[in-house]
């Protein structure tokens, strides 16, 4: 396996610059996932890594040694995209095997990596299947397959599981993750779901308009977001944001409830800012609580309870593990957890 390096990465497109002088790390055998909303430019990134784009300015680094003017077949990477691009006239060991056979590898070797990458894979059974014999997740487990064969010292992955249904792509996340485990691969995964990045990635890098806003564990993004974008991003039901003013005795909202505030906050009286506060960190405590809640919507999803309702006339949601028989309209008294409400610059997005 290897270590990646981008180092003051550029892409142009003509005049316009859609990456702008990004620089990551990537440790060998880690699993980095690239995240962000839809032409942020994390595919960008990756096919710049894989040779698939040029770059327009800075270095990509694999074990130290720049590869940017290498062409994509001698990078010593491989890539599984999101569409599947199996050949549908040939075999599944007939796919998995094909660039081996381009390399001139000898059959019989061809044969032994086939069937060691298939026992991975738990394809054995469908080697002699066609691409239009097998499902969705078995179609991507060959396209993962003919990555495996040619030993690469990177994998990188292009939103591989976006074309599968929700429960599938639930268990073929799992087998990404344990075929790294198993594999030790070093590994760059684009997805733009943070669910994916969340339960997979050992580093997430969040992207927006070609800029990195922050790199960490997932529950370092989770538990200590740098700004209001990688908060409201990362974490499902979203983070609550309630716009409102900094006061003495608290944070006043429009409509006039004040909220509590954490100590230790470099704020100023007077100060605009967004309340964070994550829908699992409010709790439901007897009447007479810190913030009445208007219940709007109830929904119940069999192991929590998602609320939907307003304080002071904004909107928030609330998760309850426990059941709850609450009907719209109601109102209930909530408190948040001050260990876990952040502030964020009204004009800057940055936490305070």
């Amino acid at each position: 396996m290897a270590n990646v390096s981008v180092e003051n990465l550029k892409k142009n497109y003509g005049s316009v610059e859609v990456i702008h002088g990004i620089d990551i790390d990537i440790q060998d055998r880690e699993f980095v996932a690239l995240v962000g909303p839809s032409g942020c430019g994390k595919s960008t990134l990756l096919r710049m890594i894989a040779g698939l784009e040029d770059v327009t300015g800075g270095t990509v680094r694999i074990d130290g040694a720049v590869i940017n003017d290498i062409a994509p077949r001698d990078r010593d990477i491989a890539m599984v995209f999101q569409s599947y691009a199996l050949y549908p006239h040939m075999t599944v060991a007939q796919n998995m095997g094909f660039a081996l056979k381009l390399a001139k590898t000898p059959p019989e070797d061809i044969q032994k990596q086939v069937k060691a990458a298939a026992k991975t894979l738990n394809l054995t059974d469908y080697l002699d299947r066609f691409p239009r014999e097998l499902s969705g997740g078995q179609r991507q487990r060959v396209a993962m397959g003919r990555a495996i064969v040619r030993s690469p010292k990177v994998f990188l992955f292009d939103e591989p599981l976006s074309n599968l249904d929700a429960k599938l792509r639930v268990r073929m996340r799992t087998e990404i993750k344990s075929l790294h485990q198993r594999l030790g691969a070093t590994s760059v995964y684009v997805t733009h779901d943070q669910i994916e990045a969340m339960t997979m990635a050992d580093r997430i890098v969040v992207m927006r308009d070609g800029y990195i806003e922050q790199i960490g564990s997932p529950l370092e993004l989770y538990d200590q977001p740098v700004n209001e974008f990688v908060a409201t991003f990362i974490g499902s039901p979203a983070i609550n944001l309630l716009e409102g003013v900094v006061e003495v005795n608290g944070f006043r909202l429009s409509s006039g409830s004040i909220l509590p505030l954490p100590t230790g906050l470099r704020v100023s009286k007077g100060q605009a800012a967004r309340y964070g506060i994550r829908p699992e960190h409010l709790e439901i405590v007897p009447s007479g609580g810190a913030m009445t809640m208007r219940v709007d919507v109830v929904e119940p999803t069999g192991n929590e309870t998602i609320l939907s309702g307003t304080i002071g006339g904004q909107e928030v949601q609330l998760t309850q593990r426990d059941r709850l028989s609450l009907k719209p309209g109601e109102e209930i008294s909530v408190s948040p957890k001050l260990d876990a409400v952040y502030l964020f610059d009204t004009n800057t997005g940055q936490r305070i």
